[in-house]
């Protein structure tokens, strides 16, 4: 009798399958068997890409002359530390009585490939084979994923965008890191005054480093500019605001070359003449001359992708991207919320259908189980499929991380980060199935002689969505910070102020308190977080200046979700960059700067956010079916070769220390 072998990408996981068939298995070395089926795994990667030495002794000496190396067929090995485990995984894979090979790897670029290595390594011939393809680990999900599966040659591209993928990192890592290390990697060495210096250059990280010493330099270079604004501040019914003057057409200053943009000035003195003229008797009452209410609607946000969720957790929690990475996989193996690799932002038709047990799932999640229950019963997730939140054509592997509605009973194993970042993603997830917040924005134009004055007002008046934000982790005074006042000077919570406020009308004489000078300045860029980063990744087409090329890397960042994290942590951990655990702020070290000074003078494309998201948009019409594998390794071998050998022939050494100097002049303790 035939047999079905379902693999896995971990332990864990194949666990949850075993569990889902109901079969009556026992538990194997390596694996676990039934009289209907086996189920087995991997342990993350069992087979990876050989090191150049490999194909031939003579590349185990760093040298230019064996530069550029690109082989002609590429070869694999079995991970040494997981030997025995694949050599369990082969045996099954290629067991007469295992008639369909049923692929449970994470359903993503990754898992297919880590699945497809062992394929290869293992040599099956003549086997049938299944994908399962599933967004969350549940039991239904797991089932479905099973009675649904496509046979595996359905995703022969999203395979061949895999193998390109790792074929470039290695192609880009050994040359460009090889022939720079030997190029320059001395120069560095004698100036860091350190034993070795070997030069890490990747497709991905090069271009992360770029960004930020890059903006680090930016920072540096900025000056900063005064700037002086005129204020004044005025009473109507035992009531007092501010407004702030600005320069409209008809007044004095209009079109001057004395302003700062066109509420303020470049000097003080400007600012303090108007200041005075404004009260010079006889001053006249200050006059409402137009007032505008109108109403203004906020939508739910877009759900969590893990970009959106990695630059949320790093802003509430100061965690890191990995440190999400690794809480949402978490919560993901113990069946409480969807896949986490995803850059979707929105659900699929199909689950919207099906989205009420989600819902009704979280009544038993005291923090949300209200909102669960107010969801439910007013049949807001009726019609949702009709709205931004569904959308099938914006899906590529998965949609959303929403939570399943199951599991909740491991809440009590989770640590209090993990609980938090669950209870964040709970309240994003119930916030779409709530109308808008509604606030009246009231614009006030007030006349002092000649002059116009300003103010605006924000009062919520419809909590809507708002009401499903309010995290239970949040201090008091964060949960208060919902956007209703815009005029820092004035009470929008004092209701007697509000009332006030919405009666004023044209012609309303203010009584004049006072003048006041208000000083500013303009601000640099802000530094990266670690969340910004990974959100600066993804939206990678914000660099690019050229419009047709920033609409057709639209969706391919730099990196992929799966992957961001790990690279910013390499960045780290090589000490390219520094990452202030407190803050998640990132900032380059001097031997980072060094490294982009190398690049910025040999290989300069690779710190280019467009090069980059080009590549990776080139991966995405590979696993599309747009171009070919064979088109997309032209493109990679020529640009490798071309590249390595105008390194070979560079002679910029000297100049580079003048760059190391300038560097060093911020590092100098």
């Amino acid at each position: 009798m035939e047999k079905n072998l379902y693999i896995a990408e971990k332990p864990s996981v194949a666990r949850e399958f075993a569990k889902a068939l109901k079969l009556n298995m026992s538990n194997k070395d390596g694996y676990m068997e039934s009289e209907e089926a086996v189920v087995t795994w991997c342990v993350g990667h069992l087979v990876t890409m050989s090191y150049p030495e490999v194909y031939d002794e003579k590349y185990k000496r760093w040298s230019l002359s064996t530069l550029p190396f690109i082989p002609d067929e590429f070869k694999y090995e079995v991970i040494e530390n997981v030997r025995k485990q694949f050599g369990i995984v082969s045996g099954l894979l290629n067991r007469p009585d295992i008639g369909t090979i049923y692929v449970c790897t994470d359903s993503g670029r990754e898992g297919e490939y880590i699945y497809r290595l062992v394929e290869r390594q293992a040599g099956v011939k003549g086997k049938k084979r299944k994908r399962v393809w599933i967004d969350s680990q549940t039991e239904e999900e797991i089932l479905r994923g099973i009675r649904e599966a496509k046979d595996l040659s359905e995703y022969d591209n999203l395979g061949a965008a895999a193998y390109l993928r790792a074929k470039e990192d290695y192609l880009m890592g050994i040359n460009f890191s090889r022939v720079l290390t030997l190029k320059y990697g001395n120069s560095i060495k004698s100036y860091l005054k350190t034993d070795r210096a070997v030069i890490s250059v990747g497709r991905v990280m090069t271009c992360v480093l770029g960004m930020v010493v890059n903006r680090e330099r930016e920072i540096r270079e900025f000056v900063k500019t005064p700037f002086y604004k005129v204020s004044a501040r005025v009473e109507s019914e035992e009531k007092e605001f501010d407004c702030e003057w600005k320069a409209v057409e008809g007044t004095k200053y209009y079109g001057s070359p004395l302003l700062y943009k066109e509420n303020g000035f470049k000097e003080r003195k400007t600012a303090e003449e108007l200041g005075a003229w404004l009260e010079q008797e006889p001053v006249p009452a200050p006059v409402l001359e137009a007032v505008e209410k109108k109403k203004e609607t906020k939508n739910p946000p877009l759900l969590y992708n893990l970009a959106e969720l990695q630059n949320d957790c790093s802003k509430y929690f100061k965690i890191s991207p990995d440190e999400t990475l690794r809480i949402v996989q978490e919560l993901y193996e113990k069946k409480m919320t969807t896949y986490p690799r995803t850059d979707a932002r929105v659900l699929s038709s199909a689950v919207a259908k099906e989205i009420y047990k989600n819902i009704n799932g979280l009544k038993n999640y005291p923090q949300t189980a209200a909102l669960a229950e107010e969801v439910l019963q007013s049949q807001a997730y009726k019609n949702i499929a009709k709205t931004r939140y569904v959308n099938d054509k914006q899906i590529t592997d998965h949609y959303a991380i929403i939570p399943t509605g199951q599991g909740i009973g491991s809440l009590n194993g989770l640590n209090e980060t993990a609980a938090k970042v669950y209870e964040t993603i709970a309240r994003r997830f119930l916030s779409i199935f709530y109308p808008a917040a509604v606030y009246r924005k009231i614009s006030l134009r007030i006349g002092i002689k000649e002059e116009k004055f300003f103010a605006n007002f924000k009062v919520l008046e419809e909590e809507g969505y708002l009401k499903a934000a309010v995290f239970s982790f949040l201090k008091k005074k964060e949960e208060k910070e919902k956007e209703d006042g815009e005029n820092g000077a004035a009470d929008t919570k004092d209701p007697g102020f509000i009332a006030m406020v919405q009666r004023l009308k044209k012609g309303t004489v203010f009584h004049l308190k006072g003048m006041e000078i208000k000083e500013g300045e303009t601000s640099p860029p802000k530094r990266y977080n670690s969340g910004t980063m990974i959100l600066t990744m993804e939206n990678a087409g914000q660099f690019i200046e050229d419009e047709e090329l920033r609409a057709q890397i639209k969706g391919s960042g730099i990196g992929t979700s799966a992957t961001r994290a790990e690279i910013l942590k390499k960045l780290v951990h090589i000490k390219y960059l520094d990452l202030n655990k407190k803050t998640q702020i990132i900032t380059p070290t001097l031997m980072g700067e060094m490294i982009y000074d190398v690049v910025a003078g040999s290989i300069r494309p690779l710190l280019d956010p467009a090069l980059t998201a080009s590549w990776e948009k080139g991966l995405t019409l590979v696993a599309e079916g747009n171009i070919t594998e064979k088109e997309y390794m032209a493109k990679l071998d020529d640009f490798v070769s071309r590249r390595t050998n105008m390194v070979k022939q560079m002679g910029n050494q000297g100049f580079l220390f003048r760059q190391f100097d300038h560097a060093a002049q911020n590092y100098k303790k």
